[in-house]
């Protein structure tokens, strides 16, 4: 097999396996990193390889490490993003995601029940 084909396989064999252990789906990827799902998707099964930045964001959002998508290290997940100190939940992911898409006035109210349970624990 050729070799870049073998990177292709391993990268999405890789982020297929990273993505389940997030508990994501392949629109909660891709929405995360900007890419059309249909996209995401012939990346994830090995049939074209992302640009260095959505591999860049591909890392971050599934918090492993290039050269575990890559095939070329033992797996490891990233420790630390530059946008969290720990890995978010999956529910916390999900979440995050809606609340991009609400409206303003939504997002306050949110917020003002968010507090109100907050001071309630």
């Amino acid at each position: 097999m050729d070799d870049l084909e073998d990177v292709k396989r391993k990268l999405g064999a890789a982020l297929l396996a990273a993505r389940e252990r997030s508990g994501l789906t392949q629109a909660d990827v891709s929405s995360m990193v900007g890419l059309v799902p249909a996209v995401y998707g012939r990346i994830e099964r090995g049939q074209m390889l992302p640009s260095v930045p959505t591999l860049y964001k591909l890392c971050l959002s599934l918090h492993i490490s290039a050269d575990v998508l890559l095939g070329f290290g033992a797996e490891q997940l990233l420790v630390e993003s530059p946008s969290s100190a720990s890995v978010s939940p999956p529910e916390l992911l999900r979440l995050t995601k809606l609340l991009r898409e609400l409206p303003p006035d939504s997002l306050r109210t949110l917020g003002a029940l968010a507090s109100a349970i907050a001071q309630r624990g």
